[in-house]
């Protein structure tokens, strides 16, 4: 276990873009996993795909966004000492945290090639219900980061909480929106005029 942590701290080191955006990978693949084997109801086939989906994301937008966000925050608020912590977790939650949200929709309703309407029913129905989700999650767990975590293993500790509350986020993200057949029905009626 020693040798696998080694090699995981040489890898932030000389690649750490490329291993944060594969921690994020590992942690949203595992947490759509997760959700869809234990936590939604087992009458549907598993959906591969949706897994892939949520992996990439994770890949090319929460790992790659989170190194550089996390690192923004290191430089500009060094430190441990508890006003530092505090300023750091409530700028995670209160900027960071509805961009996160905007970015998952949205990235979710890209490779689904949704319209912007869909896009925009879905931030009105379940953006609130994420970023304070996030906060029951996030606020004693950044607390914890910021004051005890190394900021070179900061997304990995991130990811490992992550992955549980990935259950949530994959269970939002590919909830219906309320209402979807009529935003469907309005986009194909738009199409046909």
């Amino acid at each position: 276990m020693s040798r696998i942590w080694a090699s995981y701290n040489r890898l932030l080191e000389t690649a750490p873009l490329l291993t944060k955006a594969l921690t994020s990978f590992t942690g949203f693949t595992a947490g759509d996993a997760l959700a869809q084997t234990f936590v939604e109801p087992g009458d549907k086939p598993y959906d591969y795909l949706r897994t892939l989906k949520m992996g990439s994301f994770g890949l090319l937008v929460h790992g790659t966004t989170g190194h550089y966000f996390y690192g923004m925050l290191d430089s500009k608020l060094p430190g441990t000492k508890p006003v530092t912590v505090a300023t750091k977790v409530l700028i995670d939650q209160t900027l960071w945290n509805p961009c996160f949200g905007l970015m998952f929709f949205g990235y979710l309703n890209a490779v689904e090639g949704k319209s912007m309407t869909e896009y925009k029913e879905k931030i009105e129905q379940d953006l609130q219900t994420a970023v304070m989700g996030s906060w029951a999650v996030w606020v004693p767990a950044h607390t914890i980061n910021f004051g005890f975590v190394p900021p070179a293993q900061r997304l990995l500790y991130i990811n490992t909480i992550q992955i549980g509350y990935n259950i949530f986020l994959s269970f939002l993200g590919n909830k219906e929106v309320e209402g979807g057949d009529e935003v469907k029905e309005k986009d194909e009626t738009k199409k046909e005029l």
